[in-house]
Protein backbone atom coordinates (compact mmCIF):
# COMPACT_ATOMS: atom_id res chain seq x y z
CA UNK A 1 0.00 0.00 0.00
CA UNK A 2 1.29 3.47 -0.79
CA UNK A 3 1.96 6.04 1.91
CA UNK A 4 -1.15 7.95 0.82
CA UNK A 5 -3.34 4.91 1.20
CA UNK A 6 -1.82 4.12 4.57
CA UNK A 7 -2.56 7.62 5.84
CA UNK A 8 -6.11 7.53 4.56
CA UNK A 9 -6.61 4.09 6.05
CA UNK A 10 -5.58 5.63 9.35
CA UNK A 11 -8.93 7.44 9.32
CA UNK A 12 -10.63 4.09 10.00
CA UNK A 13 -9.87 0.60 11.23
CA UNK A 14 -10.79 -1.63 8.33
CA UNK A 15 -11.39 -5.05 9.77
CA UNK A 16 -12.37 -6.79 6.57
CA UNK A 17 -11.34 -6.77 2.95
CA UNK A 18 -13.70 -4.60 0.94
CA UNK A 19 -15.76 -6.93 -1.24
CA UNK A 20 -17.60 -5.75 -4.29
CA UNK A 21 -20.92 -6.18 -2.55
CA UNK A 22 -22.27 -9.24 -4.33
CA UNK A 23 -24.63 -9.88 -1.43
CA UNK A 24 -26.02 -6.37 -1.82
CA UNK A 25 -26.42 -6.47 -5.55
CA UNK A 26 -27.67 -10.03 -5.78
CA UNK A 27 -28.96 -10.91 -9.20
CA UNK A 28 -29.48 -7.26 -10.16
CA UNK A 29 -27.33 -5.50 -12.71
CA UNK A 30 -24.85 -3.16 -11.06
CA UNK A 31 -26.15 -0.29 -13.13
CA UNK A 32 -29.86 -0.92 -12.78
CA UNK A 33 -31.89 1.39 -10.53
CA UNK A 34 -31.97 0.49 -6.86
CA UNK A 35 -33.80 3.69 -5.83
CA UNK A 36 -35.63 6.41 -7.67
CA UNK A 37 -35.98 9.88 -6.16
CA UNK A 38 -38.50 11.98 -8.02
CA UNK A 39 -37.92 9.70 -11.04
CA UNK A 40 -34.13 10.08 -10.90
CA UNK A 41 -32.32 6.78 -10.50
CA UNK A 42 -29.67 5.74 -8.00
CA UNK A 43 -27.96 2.54 -9.09
CA UNK A 44 -26.65 -0.42 -7.13
CA UNK A 45 -23.18 0.57 -8.29
CA UNK A 46 -23.54 4.05 -6.74
CA UNK A 47 -24.72 2.54 -3.46
CA UNK A 48 -21.73 0.19 -3.31
CA UNK A 49 -19.35 2.99 -4.21
CA UNK A 50 -20.75 5.22 -1.48
CA UNK A 51 -20.58 2.40 1.04
CA UNK A 52 -16.92 1.86 0.28
CA UNK A 53 -16.24 5.59 0.43
CA UNK A 54 -17.85 5.87 3.86
CA UNK A 55 -16.00 2.81 5.12
CA UNK A 56 -12.62 4.14 4.01
CA UNK A 57 -13.35 7.42 5.79
CA UNK A 58 -14.39 5.63 8.96
CA UNK A 59 -17.70 7.50 8.76
CA UNK A 60 -20.87 6.31 10.49
CA UNK A 61 -23.44 4.48 8.43
CA UNK A 62 -20.83 2.66 6.34
CA UNK A 63 -23.27 -0.04 5.32
CA UNK A 64 -25.88 -0.47 2.61
CA UNK A 65 -28.63 1.26 4.57
CA UNK A 66 -26.40 4.20 5.43
CA UNK A 67 -25.23 4.55 1.84
CA UNK A 68 -28.82 4.44 0.57
CA UNK A 69 -29.98 7.14 3.00
CA UNK A 70 -27.05 9.38 2.17
CA UNK A 71 -27.56 9.04 -1.59
CA UNK A 72 -31.27 9.80 -1.24
CA UNK A 73 -30.42 12.96 0.66
CA UNK A 74 -27.80 13.92 -1.91
CA UNK A 75 -30.26 13.44 -4.76
CA UNK A 76 -32.77 15.69 -2.97
CA UNK A 77 -30.05 18.28 -2.49
CA UNK A 78 -28.99 18.06 -6.14
CA UNK A 79 -32.58 18.52 -7.26
CA UNK A 80 -32.86 21.61 -5.05
CA UNK A 81 -29.75 23.42 -6.22
CA UNK A 82 -30.31 22.43 -9.86
CA UNK A 83 -33.85 23.83 -9.70
CA UNK A 84 -32.42 27.03 -8.25
CA UNK A 85 -30.08 27.37 -11.26
CA UNK A 86 -26.96 26.87 -9.13
CA UNK A 87 -23.97 25.39 -10.95
CA UNK A 88 -20.67 24.54 -9.32
CA UNK A 89 -17.73 25.23 -11.61
CA UNK A 90 -14.75 22.91 -12.13
CA UNK A 91 -12.39 25.18 -10.21
CA UNK A 92 -14.73 25.31 -7.22
CA UNK A 93 -15.00 21.53 -7.22
CA UNK A 94 -11.23 21.16 -7.51
CA UNK A 95 -10.68 23.51 -4.59
CA UNK A 96 -13.32 21.67 -2.54
CA UNK A 97 -11.61 18.35 -3.22
CA UNK A 98 -8.27 19.78 -2.17
CA UNK A 99 -9.74 21.12 1.05
CA UNK A 100 -11.40 17.81 1.88
CA UNK A 101 -8.22 15.84 1.16
CA UNK A 102 -6.20 18.25 3.29
CA UNK A 103 -8.16 17.07 6.32
CA UNK A 104 -6.30 13.79 5.92
CA UNK A 105 -3.04 15.71 5.30
CA UNK A 106 -3.09 14.62 1.65
CA UNK A 107 -3.25 16.34 -1.70
CA UNK A 108 -6.32 15.72 -3.83
CA UNK A 109 -4.29 13.45 -6.11
CA UNK A 110 -2.98 11.42 -3.17
CA UNK A 111 -6.48 11.15 -1.72
CA UNK A 112 -7.91 9.94 -5.02
CA UNK A 113 -5.12 7.39 -5.40
CA UNK A 114 -5.83 6.03 -1.92
CA UNK A 115 -9.55 5.83 -2.71
CA UNK A 116 -8.88 3.96 -5.94
CA UNK A 117 -6.75 1.44 -4.10
CA UNK A 118 -9.80 0.87 -1.88
CA UNK A 119 -12.06 0.37 -4.88
CA UNK A 120 -13.64 3.85 -4.97
CA UNK A 121 -13.87 5.67 -8.28
CA UNK A 122 -12.69 9.33 -8.43
CA UNK A 123 -16.16 10.35 -9.67
CA UNK A 124 -17.66 9.22 -6.36
CA UNK A 125 -15.42 11.65 -4.48
CA UNK A 126 -16.08 14.42 -7.01
CA UNK A 127 -19.86 13.96 -6.80
CA UNK A 128 -19.71 14.01 -3.00
CA UNK A 129 -17.81 17.31 -2.96
CA UNK A 130 -19.93 18.92 -5.67
CA UNK A 131 -23.12 18.00 -3.82
CA UNK A 132 -21.87 19.55 -0.61
CA UNK A 133 -20.89 22.78 -2.36
CA UNK A 134 -24.19 23.00 -4.21
CA UNK A 135 -26.25 22.42 -1.09
CA UNK A 136 -24.29 25.00 0.89
CA UNK A 137 -24.96 27.54 -1.85
CA UNK A 138 -28.68 26.84 -2.05
CA UNK A 139 -28.97 27.22 1.73
CA UNK A 140 -27.05 30.48 1.53
CA UNK A 141 -29.26 31.82 -1.26
CA UNK A 142 -32.53 30.79 0.36
CA UNK A 143 -31.86 31.53 4.00
CA UNK A 144 -28.90 33.86 4.52
CA UNK A 145 -31.07 36.96 4.74
CA UNK A 146 -33.30 35.35 7.35
CA UNK A 147 -30.43 33.80 9.30
CA UNK A 148 -28.20 36.86 9.60
CA UNK A 149 -28.51 38.23 13.16
CA UNK A 150 -29.51 41.83 13.72
CA UNK A 151 -27.41 44.24 15.73
CA UNK A 152 -29.97 44.00 18.52
CA UNK A 153 -29.68 40.20 18.55
CA UNK A 154 -25.91 40.41 18.73
CA UNK A 155 -26.23 42.90 21.58
CA UNK A 156 -28.48 40.51 23.47
CA UNK A 157 -26.07 37.64 22.84
CA UNK A 158 -23.10 39.60 24.04
CA UNK A 159 -25.03 40.58 27.19
CA UNK A 160 -24.04 43.49 29.30
CA UNK A 161 -21.47 41.76 31.50
CA UNK A 162 -20.70 38.54 29.68
CA UNK A 163 -18.68 39.28 26.53
CA UNK A 164 -19.91 36.37 24.46
CA UNK A 165 -21.81 35.22 27.49
CA UNK A 166 -25.01 35.24 25.48
CA UNK A 167 -23.69 32.22 23.56
CA UNK A 168 -23.42 28.83 25.18
CA UNK A 169 -22.01 25.68 23.64
CA UNK A 170 -22.57 21.96 24.08
CA UNK A 171 -19.29 20.13 23.62
CA UNK A 172 -17.81 16.68 23.78
CA UNK A 173 -14.15 16.33 24.66
CA UNK A 174 -11.28 13.94 24.30
CA UNK A 175 -8.01 14.53 26.13
CA UNK A 176 -5.34 11.94 25.40
CA UNK A 177 -2.24 11.94 27.62
CA UNK A 178 1.09 11.03 26.11
CA UNK A 179 4.63 10.28 27.15
CA UNK A 180 7.71 10.90 25.01
CA UNK A 181 7.45 7.27 23.88
CA UNK A 182 3.80 7.54 22.79
CA UNK A 183 3.78 11.07 21.37
CA UNK A 184 3.72 10.09 17.70
CA UNK A 185 1.01 7.47 18.18
CA UNK A 186 -1.16 9.93 20.08
CA UNK A 187 -0.70 12.60 17.42
CA UNK A 188 -1.72 10.15 14.69
CA UNK A 189 -4.76 9.07 16.68
CA UNK A 190 -5.76 12.69 17.32
CA UNK A 191 -5.48 13.50 13.61
CA UNK A 192 -7.81 10.60 12.86
CA UNK A 193 -10.36 11.67 15.47
CA UNK A 194 -10.33 15.26 14.21
CA UNK A 195 -11.84 14.03 10.93
CA UNK A 196 -14.97 12.66 12.60
CA UNK A 197 -18.35 14.30 12.11
CA UNK A 198 -20.46 11.72 13.95
CA UNK A 199 -21.28 12.34 17.60
CA UNK A 200 -21.57 8.60 18.28
CA UNK A 201 -18.18 7.89 16.68
CA UNK A 202 -16.55 10.69 18.66
CA UNK A 203 -18.12 9.39 21.88
CA UNK A 204 -16.83 5.91 21.16
CA UNK A 205 -13.30 7.28 20.82
CA UNK A 206 -13.73 9.27 24.04
CA UNK A 207 -14.71 6.16 25.98
CA UNK A 208 -11.69 4.32 24.63
CA UNK A 209 -8.95 6.94 24.77
CA UNK A 210 -9.92 10.00 26.83
CA UNK A 211 -8.49 10.53 30.31
CA UNK A 212 -11.15 13.00 31.44
CA UNK A 213 -13.91 12.52 33.98
CA UNK A 214 -16.39 12.67 31.09
CA UNK A 215 -14.91 9.65 29.27
CA UNK A 216 -17.46 7.19 30.66
CA UNK A 217 -20.22 9.40 29.21
CA UNK A 218 -18.59 9.50 25.79
CA UNK A 219 -16.83 12.80 26.47
CA UNK A 220 -20.12 14.69 26.69
CA UNK A 221 -19.90 17.94 28.63
CA UNK A 222 -22.81 19.99 29.93
CA UNK A 223 -23.79 23.35 28.44
CA UNK A 224 -21.08 25.96 29.00
CA UNK A 225 -21.17 29.73 28.44
CA UNK A 226 -18.46 30.42 25.90
CA UNK A 227 -16.84 32.82 28.36
CA UNK A 228 -15.94 29.94 30.68
CA UNK A 229 -13.64 28.45 28.05
CA UNK A 230 -10.06 29.70 27.64
CA UNK A 231 -9.98 32.76 25.37
CA UNK A 232 -7.66 31.10 22.76
CA UNK A 233 -10.10 28.21 22.44
CA UNK A 234 -13.24 30.29 21.88
CA UNK A 235 -12.66 31.27 18.23
CA UNK A 236 -11.94 27.63 17.36
CA UNK A 237 -15.20 26.51 18.95
CA UNK A 238 -17.25 29.32 17.41
CA UNK A 239 -15.91 28.46 13.95
CA UNK A 240 -17.35 24.92 14.15
CA UNK A 241 -20.67 23.66 12.89
CA UNK A 242 -22.42 20.99 14.97
CA UNK A 243 -20.68 17.66 14.48
CA UNK A 244 -17.33 19.19 13.55
CA UNK A 245 -14.21 18.65 15.63
CA UNK A 246 -11.39 21.04 16.39
CA UNK A 247 -7.92 20.40 15.10
CA UNK A 248 -5.81 18.64 17.74
CA UNK A 249 -4.88 21.12 20.49
CA UNK A 250 -1.48 20.68 22.12
CA UNK A 251 -1.51 20.69 25.91
CA UNK A 252 1.27 19.85 28.36
CA UNK A 253 1.64 16.06 28.14
CA UNK A 254 -1.67 15.67 26.29
CA UNK A 255 -3.61 16.38 23.11
CA UNK A 256 -7.19 17.69 23.29
CA UNK A 257 -10.05 17.63 20.79
CA UNK A 258 -13.51 19.15 21.11
CA UNK A 259 -16.63 18.35 19.11
CA UNK A 260 -19.43 20.89 18.91
CA UNK A 261 -22.79 19.20 19.53
CA UNK A 262 -24.90 22.35 19.67
CA UNK A 263 -24.71 26.10 20.11
CA UNK A 264 -27.36 28.42 21.50
CA UNK A 265 -28.01 32.06 21.99
CA UNK A 266 -29.14 32.86 25.54
CA UNK A 267 -30.75 36.06 26.73
CA UNK A 268 -29.85 35.70 30.40
CA UNK A 269 -26.68 37.30 31.60
CA UNK A 270 -23.79 34.85 31.72
CA UNK A 271 -21.07 35.62 34.26
CA UNK A 272 -17.47 36.26 33.38
CA UNK A 273 -14.65 36.19 35.85
CA UNK A 274 -11.81 38.43 36.90
CA UNK A 275 -10.07 35.63 38.82
CA UNK A 276 -10.30 31.89 39.33
CA UNK A 277 -8.92 30.23 42.44
CA UNK A 278 -7.82 26.63 42.24
CA UNK A 279 -5.51 24.10 43.86
CA UNK A 280 -3.32 21.44 42.29
CA UNK A 281 -2.04 18.46 44.28
CA UNK A 282 0.71 16.49 42.52
CA UNK A 283 0.86 12.70 42.83
CA UNK A 284 3.89 10.70 41.55
CA UNK A 285 3.24 7.89 39.11
CA UNK A 286 1.34 9.59 36.30
CA UNK A 287 -1.74 7.63 35.30
CA UNK A 288 -0.60 4.39 36.91
CA UNK A 289 -3.10 2.37 38.91
CA UNK A 290 -1.32 3.32 42.13
CA UNK A 291 -1.45 7.05 41.36
CA UNK A 292 -5.11 6.93 40.36
CA UNK A 293 -5.92 4.96 43.51
CA UNK A 294 -4.18 7.61 45.61
CA UNK A 295 -6.15 10.32 43.79
CA UNK A 296 -9.39 8.52 44.61
CA UNK A 297 -8.32 8.23 48.24
CA UNK A 298 -7.64 11.96 48.42
CA UNK A 299 -10.89 12.77 46.62
CA UNK A 300 -12.81 10.87 49.29
CA UNK A 301 -11.11 12.87 52.06
CA UNK A 302 -11.61 16.43 50.83
CA UNK A 303 -14.60 18.70 50.35
CA UNK A 304 -12.86 22.08 49.92
CA UNK A 305 -9.48 23.34 48.80
CA UNK A 306 -8.56 24.00 52.43
CA UNK A 307 -8.77 20.25 53.11
CA UNK A 308 -5.85 19.68 50.75
CA UNK A 309 -3.50 21.35 53.22
CA UNK A 310 -4.12 18.45 55.58
CA UNK A 311 -3.46 15.93 52.81
CA UNK A 312 -0.17 17.65 51.91
CA UNK A 313 0.98 18.13 55.52
CA UNK A 314 4.50 16.83 56.11
CA UNK A 315 5.30 16.59 52.39
CA UNK A 316 7.53 18.93 50.36
CA UNK A 317 5.87 22.30 49.68
CA UNK A 318 5.88 21.76 45.92
CA UNK A 319 3.33 18.91 46.09
CA UNK A 320 0.52 21.47 46.53
CA UNK A 321 -0.04 24.67 44.59
CA UNK A 322 -2.91 27.03 45.30
CA UNK A 323 -3.58 30.46 43.94
CA UNK A 324 -5.96 32.88 42.30
CA UNK A 325 -5.24 33.94 38.73
CA UNK A 326 -6.84 35.94 35.98
CA UNK A 327 -8.32 33.61 33.33
CA UNK A 328 -5.74 34.74 30.78
CA UNK A 329 -2.92 33.67 33.11
CA UNK A 330 -4.14 30.10 33.64
CA UNK A 331 -2.52 27.37 31.49
CA UNK A 332 -4.97 26.30 28.80
CA UNK A 333 -5.26 22.66 29.87
CA UNK A 334 -6.01 23.68 33.45
CA UNK A 335 -8.48 26.33 32.27
CA UNK A 336 -10.37 23.76 30.20
CA UNK A 337 -10.71 21.44 33.19
CA UNK A 338 -11.72 24.24 35.55
CA UNK A 339 -14.47 25.32 33.13
CA UNK A 340 -16.17 21.96 33.76
CA UNK A 341 -15.99 22.14 37.55
CA UNK A 342 -18.10 23.68 40.27
CA UNK A 343 -16.37 24.85 43.46
CA UNK A 344 -15.19 21.82 45.41
CA UNK A 345 -15.16 19.49 42.40
CA UNK A 346 -12.05 17.64 41.28
CA UNK A 347 -10.48 16.60 37.97
CA UNK A 348 -7.70 14.04 37.51
CA UNK A 349 -7.40 14.35 33.73
CA UNK A 350 -4.04 16.13 33.62
CA UNK A 351 -0.42 15.16 34.13
CA UNK A 352 2.91 16.93 34.37
CA UNK A 353 6.60 15.95 34.13
CA UNK A 354 6.21 14.14 30.80
CA UNK A 355 3.29 12.16 32.12
CA UNK A 356 5.07 11.03 35.29
CA UNK A 357 3.02 13.14 37.72
CA UNK A 358 -0.76 13.08 38.11
CA UNK A 359 -2.48 16.40 38.79
CA UNK A 360 -5.41 16.38 41.21
CA UNK A 361 -7.04 19.68 40.26
CA UNK A 362 -9.69 21.29 42.46
CA UNK A 363 -11.72 24.44 41.81
CA UNK A 364 -11.84 26.64 44.88
CA UNK A 365 -13.97 29.49 43.51
CA UNK A 366 -14.49 32.17 40.88
CA UNK A 367 -14.60 35.94 41.17
CA UNK A 368 -17.09 37.54 38.77
CA UNK A 369 -16.16 40.62 36.75
CA UNK A 370 -17.07 42.46 33.58
CA UNK A 371 -15.30 41.47 30.39
CA UNK A 372 -15.76 41.61 26.63
CA UNK A 373 -13.35 39.01 25.32
CA UNK A 374 -15.33 37.81 22.33
CA UNK A 375 -15.77 40.11 19.34
CA UNK A 376 -19.10 40.98 17.77
CA UNK A 377 -17.98 39.21 14.59
CA UNK A 378 -17.36 35.94 16.47
CA UNK A 379 -20.77 36.05 18.10
CA UNK A 380 -22.51 37.04 14.86
CA UNK A 381 -20.86 34.15 13.01
CA UNK A 382 -21.83 31.68 15.72
CA UNK A 383 -25.46 32.79 15.58
CA UNK A 384 -25.47 32.74 11.78
CA UNK A 385 -24.08 29.20 11.56
CA UNK A 386 -26.51 27.94 14.17
CA UNK A 387 -29.46 29.30 12.22
CA UNK A 388 -28.23 28.14 8.81
CA UNK A 389 -27.74 24.62 10.19
CA UNK A 390 -31.30 24.66 11.52
CA UNK A 391 -32.65 25.89 8.17
CA UNK A 392 -30.65 23.23 6.33
CA UNK A 393 -32.04 20.41 8.44
CA UNK A 394 -35.59 21.69 8.18
CA UNK A 395 -35.43 22.24 4.42
CA UNK A 396 -34.00 18.77 3.79
CA UNK A 397 -36.75 17.23 5.93
CA UNK A 398 -39.30 19.16 3.86
CA UNK A 399 -37.81 17.98 0.56
CA UNK A 400 -37.83 14.38 1.73
CA UNK A 401 -41.44 14.59 2.88
CA UNK A 402 -42.50 15.96 -0.51
CA UNK A 403 -40.41 13.56 -2.64
CA UNK A 404 -41.49 10.40 -4.38
CA UNK A 405 -38.95 7.83 -3.27
CA UNK A 406 -39.17 4.25 -4.52
CA UNK A 407 -36.69 1.66 -3.26
CA UNK A 408 -36.18 -1.73 -4.91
Amino acid sequence: MTQSATRLAGMAILTTTLAFGASTVGAQSLFSPAITVNEKAITYFEIEQRRRFLELLGAPGADEEGARNLLIEEQLKENAYSAAGIEIGPEEIKEGMEQFAARADLTSEQFIQALQEGGVEPQTFRDFVENGLGWREVIRVRFLGRARPTEAEIDRALAADGGAGGVRVLLSEIIIPFTPDTLEQVRALADTISQLTSQSAFSEQARQFSATNTAADGGRMDWLPITELPAPLRPQILALSPGEVTDPIALPNAVALFQLRDIQEITSRAPSFAAIEYAAYFIPGGRSEAALAEANRVRAQVDTCDDLYGVAYGQPAEVLERGSRAPSEIPQDIAVELAKLDPGEISTALTRSNGQTLVLLMLCGRTAALNEDASRDEVANALLQQRLNAFSTSYLDQLRAEALIIEQ
